[in-house]
């Protein structure tokens, strides 16, 4: 046991101390956020106040030794159990669209029921497997400045397009947008000719065409795409939404009502606050330098996450890297955008800040892998 622990202690120091400290910031703040989107509502019905608090928190110490475990294993060896990963991943998306398996929430059939009123979002933990899977086929047997053959490439697309179309399906359009802005940044910097960056630009935006014109995306979905257009397109359900956060976000000023004091949070005005839209909690209660704080907190985030990734001499983990920035990059900035109006409302949580176990376990195995790269890369 003592030798276990010390292991443990010893692997954490090692670890990147401001990528670390970035991630601890953020973590306890998104705490705090998300008990003051639920205290004064669950107090007020007469329900236990601390509910998601406490869930939150279990959720966090999972996910922290989801990152320690994921920095055991040398990630250059993780190579050899991709295929084994990419597998379960894809299995558990086949899982989710089975009758009486997967469970509707928001109009995405997404998740998988777990005892204990406990919900498990595949979606969320196939990032992981896509960004692994397209890093070992396109470093398999070449150097950092050598370039992957056009089979290569394909060979790296196919691996993400089955867990894509699999989550369209369901349909979650979020996660796609997240996972295609993951695979571009993967192929743009393996070296890869730019024709195939371009390609699939085009591509996704031709994609995206057909799938409005061909019914594929739902019509809550197109609800939300409007209402990004004009918020007013449909006042009762997300133009109210949207609406509304822009409001609790803007009367928060520069310092903010007060954590826990914020009147648009503690009436419920904004759905789903714990979740997607715990940016306006921030907005609300902690004002302009709350909100300024958590980027500052991103930034340097990202800042020592590009370092490790410049860092390294191996492919694969540069790759690897490299997903993993533009996976939380695209998503932070999508979530915090459209909580102000600035891009359309996909339903993506805040990297580990907002209320979620399948998300945070997926964001803290994200840092384990920036972290394993680093701890090999000294």
């Amino acid at each position: 046991m003592k030798k276990v622990t010390g292991n443990l202690r010893s692997n954490f120091r090692a670890f990147d101390k401001w990528l670390t400290l970035s991630v601890f910031l953020l973590l306890v703040m998104g705490t705090l956020l998300v008990y003051a989107a639920t205290k004064q509502w669950f107090q007020t019905q007469g329900l236990d106040p601390q509910y998601y608090l406490k869930r939150h928190i279990l959720n966090i110490f999972i996910g922290v030794l989801l990152t320690w475990g994921t920095t055991l294993i040398d990630y250059r060896l993780l190579r050899a159990y991709t295929p084994i990963l990419w597998g379960l991943g894809t299995l558990s998306l086949l899982a989710v669209l089975v009758p009486g398996v997967g469970s509707t929430v928001n109009g995405a059939k997404s998740w998988i029921a777990l005892p204990g009123g406990f919900q498990l979002q595949p979606a969320e933990l196939a990032k992981i497997s896509v960004i692994v899977g397209m890093a070992m086929i396109l470093a398999e047997g070449r150097g950092v400045n050598s370039a992957p053959t056009d089979i290569d490439v394909l060979r790296a697309l196919a691996i993400a397009a089955i867990p894509m179309l699999l989550i369209i399906l369901q349909p979650d359009l979020g996660e796609v947008l997240i996972i295609s802005a993951a695979v571009i940044s993967i192929i743009a910097i393996s070296g890869a000719p730019s024709r195939w960056v371009v390609g699939l630009l085009l591509l996704g935006v031709l994609g995206s065409f057909v799938a409005v014109k061909s019914g594929v995306i739902h019509q809550y979905q197109l609800k939300r795409l409007q209402s990004f257009v004009d918020p007013t397109a449909d006042p009762q359900q997300s133009g109210y939404q949207l609406r509304q956060s822009r409001i609790t976000i803007g009367s928060g000023g520069v310092l903010g009502k007060g954590l826990f004091n914020g009147p648009q949070t503690n009436g419920r005005f904004v759905p789903e606050q714990q979740t997607d839209f715990i940016f306006t909690v921030a907005g609300e209660e902690l004002g302009f330098l709350g909100s300024g704080f958590i980027l500052l907190c991103f930034g340097l985030f990202f800042f020592r996450a590009f370092m490790i990734a410049r860092r390294t001499n191996d492919l694969f983990g540069r790759l690897v890297c490299v997903g993993v920035i533009a996976w939380f990059a695209f998503q932070t900035f999508e979530n915090i955008g459209m909580t102000m109006g600035l891009m359309p409302m996909t339903g993506v949580p805040l990297p580990f800040m907002s209320y979620g176990g399948s998300s945070m376990f997926a964001n803290l195995i994200g840092l384990g892998l920036l972290q394993n790269v680093h701890l090999r890369s000294r």
